[in-house]
């Protein structure tokens, strides 16, 4: 399976378990929150909203592009400390930092 099939699916993983934990929201954070400059929005959104609102379509854009996948990646340490106890979240985004964190 090519590394964007993966991506694909570890994306629609990460969604379905956000699903299961209650996570998943229905709508959008007010415009204002996506103009944060900070990492990961901490100022502006909760840090399921930033995986769901930024990261997940930002990912789905870029391989809609056919642009090139981030190769240094690893966010599942920030979702350690931003959202303990979140296992079942943990695991699918370390499968995402496993797959795209490539030493050059």
């Amino acid at each position: 399976m090519s590394i964007e099939n993966q991506v694909r699916e570890i994306l629609l993983n990460i969604e379905q378990v956000m699903r299961e934990l209650s996570l998943w929201q229905p709508m959008p954070p007010e415009p204002e929150a996506f103009d944060s400059k900070e990492p990961f929005a901490v100022d502006t959104m909760s840090a399921e909203q930033w995986l769901q609102w930024v990261l997940i379509p930002r990912m789905h854009a870029l391989l809609a592009a056919e642009a090139n996948l981030p190769t240094r990646f690893a966010i599942t340490p920030y979702y350690e400390v931003a959202m303990p106890g979140m296992e079942k979240l943990h695991n699918a985004l370390q499968r995402l930092d496993d797959l795209l964190n490539i030493e050059d």
